[in-house]
Parts: C-alpha cells; structure tokens; sequence
C-alpha cells in the first residue's frame, strides 16, 4: 500500500528524491539520480547514457558540474539504476519539488530499461500548506547556506530539500510511521 501525502502515518521527514539531467527540454535524459530516505540515509548514482542520447546543455552542466566523460566511465547501466530505486524505495511515495521535469527523464530512464518504478513521485509542493510555500525559497537559501555543500548534485539536492521541509516544521521532525 502507497501512503498519500496526507497520511498521518507517513513518515517525516518524507523520502525526497532529484534528478540531474543532460539539459532541459526535447531530447534531454537523467544523468544522475539520488534521494535522502526519512531516517537520513541518502543514495546516488551517476547513469550511463544510451548511445541515442545525444542531447547535451553546457548551461546545465555548467550548474550540475558532471562532464559527460564521467556518465561514461562511472554512471551505471539504466537497469541497474531502476533495481537500486526499486529495491530501495519500494512500495513508498518519493517527492520531487521539480516533478514535471524530474517525472519526465525518470519516464526516460525507465521506459530504457523495460522497468516500472516500485514506487509513486509526487510533488513537494503537495505537502506545504500555503504559509510553508510561501517561505520556501527562504527557508531553503537558509539551509543550503547552513549546510555548506559544495556541490550541486542529486543526493546533496535531495537533502537540501528534506532539511528545508524539517526547518519549516520543527515541532514535527522525524516522526516516522507506525
């Protein structure tokens, strides 16, 4: 059973997962996923692309800092990737607060590998009421700034994002399910 996001037996923090990508738009494709879980562990995997992705955005790699070169010598197949998520996530709702894109290349990745996902995607923003929303962006160049990471990278995006959802409820950190 997929707990909606407004179980109260939903853990918190939720599962928060992001997805790097080759660019934006027709032809881009995942070039790294990573999700932090509600317990803090966080996982991360560059993927190889296939050889009919082709399309590559300076201006994207220029924000995430992953060279092409790296997908090929340290990214892993697609299917290897969909069983790492699928094993790992398994049964649970992951959110993304860039879901129509991160919904799209992670379509990509599994539509490659002949996989479902095993778990359900939604959008962060479901989770915040309208006071919560309002503050984000703040609150999130606060703990990005507190955090200090260098790098911006799925897993490092991931947590930035969970920690974010964490300092707008502090009263209701780490409860988890029942």
């Amino acid at each position: 059973m997929i707990l909606s996001p407004q179980a109260s037996s939903a853990p918190f923090p939720p599962t928060i997962i992001d997805i790097e990508a080759s660019g934006f738009g027709h032809g881009s494709y995942p070039i790294e996923v990573g999700f932090v879980l509600p317990d803090g562990r966080a996982w991360c995997s560059l993927i190889c692309p296939e050889p009919d992705w082709q399309h590559w955005d300076a201006a994207a790699a220029s924000v995430h800092g992953i060279a092409r070169e790296q997908l090929s010598r340290h990214g892993r197949a697609p299917r290897v990737v969909c069983e790492a998520l699928n094993d790992q996530l398994h049964g649970q709702t992951v959110y993304s607060d860039a879901w129509a894109h991160d919904y799209t290349w992670l379509g990509r990745l599994y539509d490659v590998a002949d996989r479902t996902p095993s778990f359900r995607m939604e959008n962060l923003r479901a989770l915040l009421d309208e006071a919560e929303a309002a503050r984000w962006h703040e609150v999130k160049q606060q703990v990005a700034a507190r955090m200090g990471l260098a790098r911006h990278r799925a897993s490092a995006d991931a947590r930035v994002l969970q920690q974010t959802l964490v300092a707008l409820r502090p009263d209701t950190a780490h409860q988890t399910a029942a």
